[in-house]
């Protein structure tokens, strides 16, 4: 049984709470607001999907606890050298992602290959939507930006047009198009239900207990099946 902390209780912190039984995970704690560090002492791993703003000084709480860091919040990654830094000088796990349902890093695969593809063909060009709901702060998603370095590191050069729409309580939808003079071809992946990140973050606490370093969700699945090299690129 993994003890986590949650750290953050708005819609995604309670779906991780009531579904955490599922992954044979126990509560230890929700923070709120308070004192993370002494409610850390009774956790294994933190959960955090608590505010951009709040990531970094989080991540020294946790640290300092001694205890490992599930990071899905997003907005903060313009800083991620300096949380990298972090948590190698404290030696701790951590596996951030900005976006934790697997059928979307399963669905990169699919996107990585055209754009490899598309990257010798330079009458096409490429792009990404990203939709969610009002309540989103960041824009564009932390998935939209995902997407764009998957096809990157694919081989696609060019430029990549991003864009967001935020309407009514849409838990996000990302479209990736490749347009041409005479066709288009887009990848679409849509989430229903929101709880899949939950899910998703919950099996990514449980993986992450005692590991030591910085993961994403791409080392998780390499690490249970024979994830596609198209998805990390030429080292």
């Amino acid at each position: 049984m993994t003890r986590i902390l949650i750290i953050g209780h708005g819609r995604m912190g309670q779906l991780v709470e009531r579904h955490a039984a599922e992954h044979r995970c126990q509560v230890a704690g929700v923070i709120r607001r308070g004192d993370l560090i002494s409610a850390a002492a009774h956790a294994d791993v933190a959960i955090d999907f608590s505010t951009a703003e709040a990531v970094a000084s989080n991540l020294v709480a946790c640290a300092d606890a001694g205890i490992n860091v599930v990071i899905g919040t997003t907005g903060w990654q313009a800083r991620e050298a300096e949380l990298r830094r972090l948590a190698a000088t404290y030696q701790m796990g951590v596996l951030a992602s900005a976006n934790f349902a697997v059928g979307l890093h399963i669905f990169r695969i699919a996107v990585a290959r055209a754009a490899a593809q598309f990257a010798a063909q330079p009458s096409y060009d490429a792009w990404i939507n990203d939709v969610h709901h009002v309540h989103k702060k960041d824009a564009p998603s932390g998935t939209a930006l995902l997407l764009k370095d998957t096809m990157t590191r694919a081989g696609y050069a060019r430029d990549i047009a991003v864009t967001s729409e935020r309407v009514g309580e849409v838990p996000g939808t990302h479209t990736v198009g490749f347009d041409g003079p005479a066709d288009t071809v887009t990848f679409t992946h849509t989430v229903r239900d929101r709880a899949v990140f939950a899910h998703g973050a919950l099996d990514a606490a449980r993986w992450l207990h005692g590991r030591r370093g910085w993961f994403s969700m791409d080392d998780l699945l390499e690490a249970r099946s024979s994830w596609h090299s198209a998805i990390r690129g030429p080292e």
